[in-house]
């Protein structure tokens, strides 16, 4: 698939007005010019030094492509276990509606299928999976399905949301060594303070991925405060952009949407969000439906996360997603390996289930 151009600030030799600061690695240091200094920064263990660019109303910009890559691998047909039947396409809704498509938008595709079919003149099992693969990928195609990392408003804030379980820090972890293989300068907030293993989760995904983290030195420290600390970090740093771990407590939507609110507003006191992200695990089906509906209420969600697409059959979730909640799904993960993680993509999507 195509990449998609994003912008970041221009470095080394080219970039303007640069201070050159080094810092020794695997240090964790405290947050210098911020109005708190209560959380720990860590580098990574392969930090290089830092380049801090003075205060400008315009960075200079560069665009930059993101290594490519591709799901195609991890997703998995809707015929793995049951055939196609070109002779009877009233079993390809039962089939559809399995696969968590909704028994609405699985008889609008049939429908859709037979009557190009009726036009074409296709008969075969391939002219007719052509013709599913088509409908599919243009119900799913959106204008809005890149990350938002091309408005120029460095440095990039996103948060990221999501029930515990459902693969967040593995994300947070993926999404920062994608960034960093693009020579992007990342920080991680590790602002889901409530779990005491969430933090060392994310310290070890950090390391993987070569991003600076910023920690709280206080279990159950607030996470707005981590949040607010985070962004000033990654501002002083001149990093590309910060993403922030949120904790994942549906049990009281009242005050995880009070939780979210405060973080927005500390956020914004320094740096716009740039995306609000939700992580879903695609095994669970309709459940995660109702996660989505959950989010979608209290978090002001941009897009989603798909996460373990190749552990299910039921990839029929995003087409649910997309066309009940008007969320794009942006970016899936497919498999356990830290570069099993791909945008979005609805041709790549729609064939590999018609495969």
């Amino acid at each position: 698939m195509a990449g998609f151009l994003f912008w970041k600030k221009k470095r080394g030799a080219e970039a303007t007005s640069e201070i050159e600061a080094t810092l020794e690695p695997a240090t964790a240091i405290d947050a210098v010019a911020v109005a708190e200094p209560d959380v720990e920064i860590t580098m990574p263990q392969t930090a290089e030094p830092v380049n801090v660019i003075e205060a400008a109303d315009e960075p200079e910009l560069v665009a930059v492509e993101l290594p490519k890559r591709s799901a195609k691998k991890g997703i998995r047909s809707l015929f793995s276990r049951v055939k196609f039947n070109p002779e009877n396409l009233d079993e390809l809704e039962d089939i559809l509606i399995q696969a968590d498509f909704g028994i609405d938008a699985s008889m609008a595709i049939v429908a859709e299928v037979k009557d190009r079919a009726k036009k074409s003149g296709a008969t075969s099992e391939t002219e007719l999976k052509d013709i599913l693969a088509s409908v599919i990928a243009e119900n799913l195609e959106r204008e809005d399905k890149s990350l938002n990392l091309a408005d120029g408003k460095l440095p990039y804030v996103f948060l990221v949301v999501g029930v515990n379980g459902v693969g967040k820090t593995t994300t947070i972890g993926k999404l920062a060594n994608w960034l960093t293989e693009g020579e992007w300068k990342v920080y991680i907030g590790a602002a889901d303070t409530f779990r005491a293993a969430a933090v060392d989760q994310v310290a070890t995904w950090a390391d993987r991925a070569g991003a600076t983290l910023v920690r709280p030195k206080t279990e159950g420290q607030d996470p707005a405060s981590v949040a607010f600390e985070s962004v000033a970090a990654a501002i002083q740093a001149d990093a590309d952009i910060v993403i922030i771990d949120t904790a994942g407590r549906l049990q009281n939507k009242i005050d995880l949407m009070g939780e979210l609110d405060k973080i927005r507003r500390v956020i914004e006191k320094q740096a716009s969000i740039s995306e609000v992200l939700l992580v879903l695990d695609a095994t669970t089906g309709q459940n995660g439906m109702s996660q989505a509906k959950a989010f979608a209420e209290i978090a002001n969600v941009t897009g989603v996360v798909l996460t373990k697409l190749d552990g299910t059959a039921k990839g029929g979730i995003v087409y649910s997603i997309q066309r009940e909640l008007g969320i794009p799904v942006k970016l899936v993960g497919v498999g356990e390996g830290i570069n099993d993680f791909a945008f979005f993509d609805a041709t790549e999507f729609a064939r590999g289930l018609v495969s």
